[in-house]
Parts: C-alpha cells; structure tokens; sequence
C-alpha cells in the first residue's frame, strides 16, 4: 500500500472511530501516516501533555478497546500491547502535526482536518436528509388518513339503502278502508 494510498481521505475516514461521543483515530493508525513509530508517538505526547487537554487526546479503557477489537475494527497484531492505546480528535491529530515537527507531519496533519471536515459535512448532509424524510413521512401520513376517510366515505354512499319503514311521496291506500 503506498503512502498516497493510505492518505486518502476514504482511507483515512475508514480509521476514524466514535468513541465517547468523539471522532477518533488511534495512536497507532496516526503513527503510521505520520511515519514514526507507536511508541515514539507517545512520548511525544507525554512530552507535551500540556497541549494535549481530553478533548483533543484520551487513553481508552479496557473495555473501550475490547469493543474495537471485537468490531474487527483492528487488528491484534503481533504479540498485542500491554496498553490500551490513546486516541486523538481532529484536534489533536492537529497537535500532533506541531510537535512531530516534520514535512511528512505538516502534509499529514492537513490532510487529516481536511478528512474530518469531508466527514463532518457528510453527517450534516445525512441529517437534513434525515429531517426531509421525516417530513415527506409526516406528509404522507397526513394524507394516508384523508385518504382513508375518503375510502371510508365512498363505501358508505355505496351501500344498498336497506328497506325503509315507509315510502317515500305520496301513495294512495286503495286497498284500505276508512274507519269511521
């Protein structure tokens, strides 16, 4: 796989997770891209906590990992970490673009917030489509009903009217005599 390949931003949206209620990548996939290893990484980071708050980086929890795993979402690689990794917001991959201090870090950390941008736009899209079709729904619905109370009103006006008790106009009553 080429660099450029892996800096896609289809590639690079497939390695952002959702996590806590933030858009994440791991240490590991931003390692990768930005061409250090994992553990160089993050000491970098502990080198300069100050500019890491927990809205731009948090380490996982246990089960926060397990979870990921288990989605197959990563793999285990070989031998496993002794730790859960951290993980780093658009923000914070950002950050880390500044304390790399790289070429390979400056083009990197463009390209992310560009990928996190294309992906934010993508789920604004997806809500308003999602309130249009809420509202069609609505519409729909409003129009079921009148429909149905039209249906309803038709089969009644098509009914056979039943025997009535008396005829309707005049009659004349022939056969009848009259009581005096």
């Amino acid at each position: 796989m080429s660099f450029e390949h892996e800096l896609a931003p289809e590639m690079l949206a497939q390695r952002i997770h959702f996590v806590r209620g933030h858009k994440v990548m791991l240490d590991a996939d931003l390692a990768m891209l930005y061409k250090v290893e994992t553990r160089i990484l993050v000491q970098a980071v502990k080198r300069n906590l100050r500019r890491f708050p927990s809205d731009f980086m948090f380490q996982l929890s246990d089960e926060e990992w397990a979870v990921l795993r288990s989605q197959n979402v990563i793999s285990k690689g070989r031998g496993g970490r002794r730790y859960a990794p951290y993980v780093f917001t658009e923000h914070g991959a950002l950050m880390l673009a500044s304390i790399l201090n790289s070429e390979t870090a400056d083009v990197v950390g463009i390209i992310i917030v560009r990928t996190f941008v294309q992906l934010r736009e993508m789920l604004s899209s997806n809500k308003e489509l999602a309130a249009m079709l809420m509202e069609l729904e609505r519409k729909v619905a409003s129009h079921d009903q009148a429909i149905s109370g039209l249906i309803n009103t038709i089969r009644q006006l098509m009914q056979m009217p039943g025997a009535s008790s008396r005829p309707i106009g005049f009659t004349a009553d022939i056969g009848k005599k009259k009581a005096s």
